[in-house]
C-alpha cells in the first residue's frame, strides 16, 4: 500500500511540476463545451456525493467517421449515464438513461444562441441532437437529465468512437463475454446476410474498433433491444474498471491511457484541465470493485419506446440525494467509516414533521396537487400549509396519481420561497420549471408523514392507515406507518444491480 502510494505522489509531482510537455499535451487535447447552454434553474448544490453525466456521442464526423455505420456528422448519443459518487468515496453507482425513455426536454439552447421551447415525452437521445452540431448539445442532456432527476449534475463528460477505441486499446483490451455467437449483420442489419463471424460465444479481450462493436451491437442477442445492450455496456464498463485497476497506478500505462481519454472527450468548464480530470480520477482510487454498482433506472415499454417508472425511479433519486446505497447503507461520510458500515437502523415511519414556529409562509402563494389515491391529501396538505401563514390556492388531483415522493415546482424568482415550503415537506425534492408560481404534489411519502403527525396533534387532518397507489399497472403498494423512508430502494430495484467484481459472463441480454 505505500509502495502505491509513493508512485501516486510521484505521478501527481510528474505532471505538475516536472513534465511540463505532457502536461501542456494532456491540457491540449481536452476539449470544453459552452456553459451558456445549462438551465438558469438548476437544482440546488447539496452535501451529497458529485454527480457526472457520462455521454457517449456517435457522431461521424473527423475520425469517427471509419469506426462505425451511419451517414451525416450530426452528434447523436445512444448511451448515457449518472455517475453518483457517494460521499464517502468509497462507494459508487452508475444510473443508465435508455436511449428511447420517454422524458420531458426543457427548452434548450441551439448552437446560433437562439433556445427551443421545452418538449413533453420525447425520446430522451433526441436532446443531444438540438441543434444538431457535430459535436452534440451535452448542455441540453445535462438540462434534461436534472429535470428529469431532480438532482444537480456537477459534472457532464462526452466520450467519441475514436477516443474509447484507443482508450481500450491504451489499458490492453478488455475481458467480455458473449452469450452466443454474433455476426456481422447482427451489428449492421442492413447488409442484408449474416456475414461473417464478429465475436464468437464465451469470454475473450477486446480493444479498439473489436470493443467499440461490442459495446454497438444489440441485433441477434436476446429481443434486439437498447435494453440488452446497455446491460453488455454495464459489463464491459465494469471489465474496464477491473483492468485499469488490477494494472495498478503505473505512470507507463497511466500516461497512455490519460493520453487517450482527453483527447477523447469534451467535458464541462468545471473539468476543462489535466489537473481537474486528474483530481476527480485520484478522489475515485479507494471504491473498491465491489462498491461500484450498475444499474439501470427503472423503466417499462410504452409501445415501442421506454416509460420511467414511479415511484421505483423517484425512490431512487431520492436515495441518491441521501447519499444511501442501494442496499439502504449510509455513504454520506459524516460519521466515522464504523458507523456507517454498521447495518442500518430501521427506518422511521416518517421524517419528524417540523415545529409551527420554523416556518413562516407568510406572503407565499402555493397550488397543492394529489398525486396519490389517499382520499383528501391534497387538502391535508393544505390545511398544513395555512397553518403556518402560506395562502394557497387552486387544489386538486394530478393527473398522474401514483407518486411515491412529494414534488415541489417553483417558477422563475420562487427558488427561495420554494425552499421555505420545502421545510413542511421533509424528504420532498425541489426543481425549477418555466410556469410561474409554486406547486406541491404530495407523494405517498406525504400520506405517511401527515399520518404520524396528526396523530402527535401537529398536522391537521386524520391518520390514514393504508392507500392504493392505482395507476395503470393495478393496485400499488399500501402506505401505513412502517412504509419504507424516503431514500429507500425497493429490492427489485438493487437486485438487478451488477458490480465491477461480478463475472463478466453473468447477465448479459434482456428478453
Amino acid at each position: 500500500m505505500r509502495t502505491a502510494t509513493l508512485v501516486v505522489m510521484a505521478f501527481v509531482v510528474l505532471l505538475a511540476a516536472g513534465a511540463g510537455w505532457l502536461y501542456l499535451r494532456l491540457n491540449g487535447n481536452i476539449s470544453t463545451f459552452d456553459a451558456d447552454g445549462l438551465s438558469k434553474n438548476r437544482p440546488g448544490a447539496g452535501a451529497a456525493g458529485q454527480n457526472v453525466l457520462v455521454i457517449g456521442s456517435d457522431s461521424r464526423a473527423g475520425g469517427n467517421s471509419g469506426l462505425g455505420g451511419g451517414e451525416g456528422d450530426v452528434g447523436r448519443s445512444d448511451t448515457a449515464f449518472l455517475l453518483h459518487v457517494y460521499r464517502d468515496r468509497e462507494h459508487a453507482i452508475a444510473v443508465s438513461i435508455p436511449r428511447d425513455t420517454l422524458v420531458d426536454i426543457p427548452p434548450c439552447r441551439r448552437p446560433d444562441g437562439s433556445w427551443t421551447s421545452g418538449r413533453t415525452r420525447a425520446m430522451f437521445n433526441s436532446a443531444f441532437s438540438v441543434g444538431e452540431s457535430s459535436k452534440g448539445n451535452p448542455a441540453c442532456t445535462q438540462n434534461t437529465v436534472e429535470k428529469l432527476t431532480g438532482l444537480r449534475v456537477d459534472h457532464t463528460v462526452v466520450v467519441d468512437f475514436e477516443g474509447f477505441s484507443a482508450m481500450t486499446s491504451a489499458v490492453g483490451g478488455v475481458e467480455v463475454c458473449l452469450p452466443k455467437d454474433v455476426y456481422q449483420g447482427d451489428l449492421d442489419p442492413h447488409r442484408g446476410s449474416r456475414g461473417g463471424l464478429l465475436f464468437p460465444k464465451g469470454q475473450q479481450t477486446v480493444s479498439g474498433q473489436k470493443a467499440l462493436d461490442y459495446v454497438r451491437v444489440r441485433h441477434g442477442i436476446g429481443d434486439g433491444s437498447d435494453i440488452g445492450r446497455i446491460q453488455r455496456q454495464q459489463a464491459f464498463l465494469a471489465g474496464l474498471v477491473k483492468k485499469v485497476r488490477a494494472q495498478g497506478f503505473n505512470p507507463a500505462t497511466l500516461l497512455p491511457l490519460a493520453d487517450a481519454a482527453t483527447r477523447s472527450m469534451t467535458v464541462d468548464p468545471g473539468l476543462g484541465s489535466a489537473d481537474k480530470l486528474l483530481s476527480f480520477a485520484m478522489s475515485l482510487k479507494d471504491i473498491g470493485l465491489h462498491d461500484i454498482k450498475f444499474i439501470t433506472v427503472p423503466w417499462r415499454y410504452q409501445g415501442d419506446r421506454v416509460d420511467i417508472v414511479r415511484p421505483e425511479a423517484d425512490a431512487l433519486w431520492a436515495s441518491l440525494r441521501a447519499d444511501r446505497t442501494i442496499d439502504g447503507k449510509d455513504a454520506g461520510g459524516d460519521r466515522p467509516k464504523a458507523a456507517r458500515s454498521a447495518a442500518p437502523a430501521p427506518a422511521p415511519a416518517s421524517p419528524a414533521p417540523p415545529s409551527p414556529e420554523a416556518v413562516s409562509g407568510e406572503g407565499v402563494s402555493v397550488s397543492v396537487a394529489n398525486g396519490t389515491r389517499v382520499t383528501g391529501l391534497a387538502a391535508r396538505a393544505a390545511a398544513a400549509l395555512e397553518q403556518h401563514g402560506f395562502t394557497v390556492g387552486d387544489t386538486g388531483n394530478a393527473e398522474v396519481r401514483n407518486a411515491g415522493i412529494t414534488v415541489i415546482e417553483f417558477g422563475p424568482g420562487r427558488a427561495a420561497e420554494a425552499r421555505t415550503v420545502a421545510r413542511l415537506f421533509p424528504g420532498a425534492y425541489i426543481r425549477g420549471v418555466a410556469a410561474d408560481g409554486i406547486t406541491v404534489t404530495v407523494g405517498r411519502d406525504y400520506a405517511s408523514a401527515s399520518a404520524v403527525g396528526a396523530a402527535s396533534g401537529v398536522a391537521s387532518g386524520s391518520a390514514s392507515g393504508s392507500a392504493s397507489a392505482g395507476g395503470s399497472g393495478g393496485a400499488g403498494p399500501s402506505v401505513s406507518p412502517s412504509a419504507p423512508a424516503p431514500g429507500t430502494l425497493s429490492t427489485d430495484v438493487a437486485a438487478t444491480a451488477r458490480s465491477a467484481d461480478d463475472d463478466p459472463c453473468a447477465n448479459l441480454s434482456y428478453g
